[in-house]
């Protein structure tokens, strides 16, 4: 099998002459001159329509190596075919880049537009490069005095040249003329140097594949399987907005009634809801004062579309809870009333259905675009508009707040106190109904928390507790710690409330997954205690994933005394899938006894 040597030449070392004094090339006169070179072979591989793009030589030299030479004169192949003029590069051992000194237009288009392309390509291997700069200049020495320019205006100086060289890491050559001394001892002695080194290098590679190959023959240490997946943890959607929007078709724990002037029909809702959603809805119901509103349009708002009645409160519900009333003084506003409510439980953010709900109703342009008018209003923020006009629909998600985290933990509109720990945590019995199915039984149904204002917590730490209902309020969740996580965890499923549970769990699987092996055989956490929790309070995943973690790292916690409390059940487990195997390390002690046993034997006895 015979060695090769790839040449990739690019560039025209060609002057503008007539097409019939053209001398011969660079490569052309290598090839033909070289006392290596035999068997000269020249092929024309691909063209265009007038011009080749490339032309292939092949030949042998020092006997029996075959050179194969890629001649590409036309630098549009990197334009026209940059897979070709890319591929002729990760496959050369030796790139040789000429021009023609008196052709600066070219050399200035090879500069800006090719040799970053080169250099490109060029990051990914390490090959050499000869510039070769050929022709003599026409108009003799170039002038040194810096206010002449007229040899840089037609040729290529010897300083860009060496420039150009610098850039690309390679070997500079001038070459005056095609003659015997500057393509054979010049030019040729250049490019035989990095042929020898080609073929020393792929020597070498050769020896080491074969050396490698023997070593195959040898006794090879046992191979370390991968360990058993973990189960993935799937996290479960958000049903926040939904959750608000079922309050209000269920209208538990509704403390607004808005009538029509006529007292006709009425509309129940909730102010804690209104109020995180409108800032108008809190200085209705005194959450705020006008001087806290400090926009005109807001309050003049208030005080034109609602009003509250003084001493309107109505018999108490069924459930307890006492409803405002509020009249509304404008009869189309309040006959669109039920749509604009489920507008704003379902997070204000739906904003074209809302257009086509009141557009079915009114059939009439102007009493909707009204009605659609104050509904901005409602959801103006002070000082963000100038006029209602402003607001665009698709600002209406920036402009909204309907986020409850406002309320969480704060007396205002509070209906409920949790005592826990010796404190007090106030809440909003809204909020806990359409977020936890248990405190919706436990506020609705015949228990004794449904007409106290009171309640006590047994069970969870207030640390805990405040979690939970901040989860409740905001639906986001960021325990401190694993152990925190734990904790909520187990609040969670206390009061079933399935996706808090979800994302504990994934938070003290990430945790885990992200500690380095160093901290996991040094921490003083318990992770078999955390298993029990976990299968205690029915959290099958999070049980299921600790038992593949402890079997995934069985020969750190195989060492720690909390191994011994596993249950015979999850024992069996964990030798099943235990990583590495039991196996692997029998194999692996075979093999260092065999290697000890070569090491130690005598080999001159």
């Amino acid at each position: 099998m015979y060695v090769s040597v790839n040449i990739v030449a690019f560039g025209n070392e060609r002057d503008g002459f007539s097409e019939d004094n053209q001398p011969p090339s660079l490569i052309e006169s290598y090839l033909g001159r070289s006392a290596l070179v035999s068997q000269i072979d020249s092929s024309l591989s691909a063209c265009q329509v007038r011009s080749p793009v490339f032309t292939e030589y092949q030949a042998c030299v020092f006997g029996n190596v075959r050179l194969v030479v890629h001649d590409c004169p036309v630098w549009g192949i990197f334009d026209s075919d940059w897979y070709t003029s890319r591929s002729l590069i990760g496959g050369a051992d030796i790139i040789v880049i000429k021009y023609s000194v008196n052709e600066k237009n070219s050399f200035q288009e090879l500069k800006d537009s090719y040799v970053p392309m080169i250099k490109k390509t060029l990051n990914h291997c390490s090959v050499p490069v000869i510039i070769s700069a050929v022709g003599a200049r026409k108009n003799g020495v170039p002038c040194t005095c810096p206010l002449c320019t007229s040899d840089r205006r037609s040729c290529v100086t010897t300083s860009e040249g060496v420039q150009l060289a610098k850039e690309l890491g390679a070997t500079y050559l001038e070459l005056h003329t095609l003659n015997d001394f500057y393509i054979q001892k010049y030019f040729g002695g250049v490019l035989e140097y990095f042929m020898i080194q080609s073929l020393n290098q792929k020597s070498s590679e050769k020896m080491k594949k074969r050396k490698k190959t023997q070593k195959c023959h040898r006794v090879q240490p046992p191979q370390l399987e991968q360990p058993e997946k973990m189960p993935i943890l799937k996290g479960e959607a958000s049903h926040y907005d939904a959750d608000l929007h079922n309050l209000l078709c269920c209208c538990q724990c509704a403390d607004v009634a808005f009538y029509p002037e006529d007292l006709s029909t009425v509309v129940e809702a909730h102010k804690i809801i209104l109020c995180a959603v409108s800032h108008l809805f809190m200085l209705l119901f005194e959450v705020k004062r006008p001087t806290d509103i400090q926009d005109a349009s807001i309050v003049q708002m208030a005080q034109s579309l609602f009003a509250v009645e003084a001493g309107g409160a109505l018999p108490p519900a069924p459930d307890g809870v006492s409803p405002v009333r509020v009249l509304v003084k404008d009869s189309v506003f309040c006959s669109c009333l039920p749509e604009i409510l489920h507008f704003l439980y379902s997070g204000a953010f739906q904003w074209e259905r809302l257009e086509e709900d009141i557009k079915k109703k009114l059939k009439d342009p102007e009493k909707m675009e009204h009605v659609l008018e104050k509904v901005k209003c409602i959801l103006k923020t002070p000082g963000k508009l100038n006029t209602v006009k402003e607001c665009r629909p698709r600002q209406m998600k920036q402009l909204c707040n309907t986020s409850l985290r406002l309320f969480f933990n704060t007396p205002v509109l509070a209906d409920v106190i949790f005592k826990i720990q010796g404190a007090t945590v106030p809440a909003h019995r809204a909020v806990l109904v359409a977020r936890c199915e248990v405190m919706a039984a436990m506020f609705n149904g015949n228990y004794l928390e449904a007409n106290s204002i009171l309640v006590p917590v047994y069970g969870v730490s207030k640390d805990t507790f405040l979690s939970f209902l901040e989860y409740l309020y905001t639906d986001s969740c960021c325990p401190a710690s694993i152990l925190q996580a734990m904790s909520l965890l187990i609040c969670a499923e206390m009061y079933q409330v399935m996706r808090l549970q979800h994302i504990c769990e994934l938070y003290i699987i990430t945790q885990l997954q992200s500690m380095p092996s160093r901290e996991l055989a040094s921490t003083s956490l318990s992770i078999v205690s955390l298993l029990k929790k976990a299968k205690f309070h029915n959290s099958d995943c999070l049980s299921t994933w600790l038992l593949h973690f402890i079997a995934t790292n069985y020969l750190i916690f195989s060492r720690k005394p909390e191994f011994q409390d596993l249950s015979v059940e999850e024992r069996n487990f964990v030798e099943m899938h235990r990583w590495p195997s039991s196996l692997y390390l029998k194999q692996l002690a075979e093999y260092r006894n065999y290697i000890h046993s070569q090491k130690c034997h005598c080999t001159v006895m």
